[in-house]
């Protein structure tokens, strides 16, 4: 079984059906782009992997283990809550906004999570996050607020701090949308770096570009659901809907 197993997930919020049966595979160390208009349900998606949102209906399988089987929004897994929040704990999610503590430097903001949610040493953890620090190319901010640091450098602290958690997927929700122009590159290539050492992660972008040179696989979403999805090339070059086309002709 893929590392992530989606099997007609649905999600409504009251009338309103944002996630219509959308099936998905995602294989260890790929690296799937979803794309698509304002409101198709991208984050939503992403965001009901690590229970952020609550599917209605359907089944998610992490690392073979069924962590969602829901009928009527009624989760029928058989998984106790340790073994829900230890799959849960197994991805980490990159959100728009930074999120950091601003009464926490770099380093305290990094070091938080392993120390009190997964029970590290506080001098292991510091040392893995000084590590994770110079990895997204900020070791000369070690002691520095967040209030004192760019926006892309907010958001590598953001993706220093969910690595702290030695996570096997990755989630991005839009990392770059709340950036200015000229910082967006800084994040793209940290993402970059991940993909290249096998990371999975499911990244939600409006990067074509960064889908294009990056992706294993591109999904397309479109009014709730996955319209077409295929290898970059094949999808920017030969889009099978006409829906899909329309959109990439008008990004592009």
């Amino acid at each position: 079984m893929a590392l992530i197993e989606i099997e007609n997930i649905s999600k409504s919020f009251g009338a309103l059906n944002v996630l219509k049966d959308i099936s998905l595979s995602v294989e260890q160390g790929e690296v799937v782009c979803i794309i698509g208009p304002s409101g198709a349900g991208k984050s939503t998606f992403l965001r009901s992997l690590n229970h952020l949102e609550t599917i209605s209906d359907g089944r998610i399988y992490i690392d073979g283990k069924l962590l969602d089987d829901r009928k009527d929004g009624v989760n029928r897994s058989p998984l106790t809550k340790k073994e829900e929040s230890d799959i849960l704990l197994e991805m980490e999610i990159v959100f728009q906004r930074f999120n950091l503590f601003p009464h926490m430097t770099t380093l305290e903001n990094v070091m938080l999570a392993p120390v009190h949610v997964r029970k590290q040493p506080k001098e292991a953890a510091r040392a893995a996050a000084v590590d994770l620090i110079e990895k997204v190319g900020l070791s000369d901010k070690l002691d520095v607020f967040p209030s004192k640091l760019s926006g892309g450098q907010q958001q590598r602290v953001a993706i220093a701090r969910a690595l702290a958690m030695n996570p096997k997927i990755m989630l991005f929700d839009e990392p770059t949308s709340a950036l200015d122009p000229e910082l967006v590159g800084e994040v793209l290539a940290v993402i970059k770096k991940l993909a290249s050492e096998g990371m999975t992660m499911l990244v939600v972008t409006h990067e074509i570009g960064f889908a294009r040179d990056v992706a294993d696989k591109v999904v397309f979403m479109y009014d709730g659901i996955i319209l077409e999805e295929g290898a970059p090339a094949e999808l920017f070059a030969k889009p099978k809907h006409e829906r899909t086309k329309a959109f990439l002709q008008a990004v592009l």
